[in-house]
C-alpha cells in the first residue's frame, strides 16, 4: 500500500480543513486553527486482538 493515510480532523480543534504540510511525510497542516501536526505508525501490538466467546447478551 503506497497511498498515504489522512486524518478525518485536527486533532486539536476538530476541524475538517487540513493540507498536507511541506515539513515531510505524515506531517498535516490546519487551516482552522493554523497548527501543524505529524502523524506516524509506531507499529502492531504484541498483545493482539481479545475475543469475547462468553454466551448470552454482551450488554
Amino acid at each position: 500500500m503506497s497511498e498515504r493515510a489522512a486524518p478525518f480532523h485536527c486533532p486539536y480543534c476538530g476541524d475538517e480543513d487540513l493540507r498536507p504540510h511541506e515539513s515531510g511525510h505524515g506531517a498535516w497542516e490546519c487551516a482552522s486553527c493554523n497548527r501543524a501536526f505529524q502523524l506516524k505508525f509506531l507499529g502492531l501490538l504484541t498483545r493482539g486482538v481479545k475475543r469475547n466467546d462468553v454466551e448470552g447478551d454482551g450488554i
